[in-house]
């Protein structure tokens, strides 16, 4: 049998043993199983991205809703072409 080696962090480790203890199995358990799920078609494994935004757009976005709930810095409607030109140009 082969041994494998990779890194990984030290409180991602030890949080993956808990949690494989509380279950009655060791992380090598683990290790084990999720390989063989995986050759066998009974897992699959992909990487999925979550994007997240800056904490200034985040501010900002929070800003605009603020000020949209008080009705603050929003255009009034306008019926016609023109009368947006009209706004826009004061």
């Amino acid at each position: 049998m082969d041994t494998v080696i990779f890194k990984i962090d030290k409180k991602l480790k030890q949080a993956a043993q808990k949690r494989a203890q509380t279950k009655g199995f060791t992380l090598t358990d683990l290790y084990k199983s999720a390989t063989w799920s995986f050759v066998n078609n009974e897992i699959d494994f992909g990487l999925v991205i979550h994007p997240q935004l800056k904490d200034s757009v985040v501010c900002e976005l929070l800003k605009i809703s603020k000020d949209i709930k008080e009705g603050k810095n929003i255009s009034p409607r306008f019926k016609t072409i023109e009368e947006m030109k009209g706004y826009l140009e004061k």
